[in-house]
């Protein structure tokens, strides 16, 4: 930068900007709790190490992980990332089982509907009628045990910190 004001990081670390300084591209100095966090987290120095690693055109997007993993750092000093990932899967695991359910239920209710209606009586019943019937014989089953799984599923743990707690972490 060499000119105007300090970049974040040479603002905290109190040093003088350099033209050639590998933080000022991407801490600006109108935004010095993200440098802050990231040094408090990382330290200046293997930020500086990984930024030099790293081609141009790479470096702004391992600035960005590097801030999201320190934010969630500081929120969770224990899992980081992974609690978040954790939870946010775990949403997604429950979610589908939601919609297991829901299509479960729109099915029962389209094969009873269907059985509901008048159907004559060939005098030989077809491989796919005998399997229809079978299914709709099934469904109830399928419905109980769906809706025990949804029932349980109520009970998942949604702090991801308490996974270890409760030996669910595998």
């Amino acid at each position: 930068m060499g000119g105007s004001s300090p970049c974040a990081s040479c603002k905290l670390l109190r040093r003088r900007c350099a033209k050639d300084c590998i933080f000022a591209p991407y801490f600006p100095s109108d935004d010095p709790h993200k440098f802050a966090i990231v040094h408090r987290v990382f330290g200046a120095s293997n930020v500086s190490k990984m930024l030099q690693e790293l081609p141009v055109q790479q470096r702004a997007d391992a600035v960005s992980s590097l801030v999201y993993e320190a934010n969630a750092r500081v929120r969770d000093p224990v899992y980081g990332c992974v609690g978040a990932i954790s939870y946010l899967e775990n949403q997604v695991s429950q979610l589908q089982m939601q919609l297991a359910v829901a299509q479960t239920e729109m099915l029962c209710i389209r094969m009873q509907q269907e059985s509901a209606l008048p159907m004559p009586m060939p005098t030989q019943m077809q491989q796919d009628d005998k399997s229809f019937l079978a299914a709709t014989n099934n469904l109830d089953n399928i419905s109980q045990y769906l809706n025990f799984a949804s029932s349980s599923s109520s009970n998942v743990i949604q702090d991801p910190s308490a996974l270890k707690r409760e030996s669910l972490w595998t």
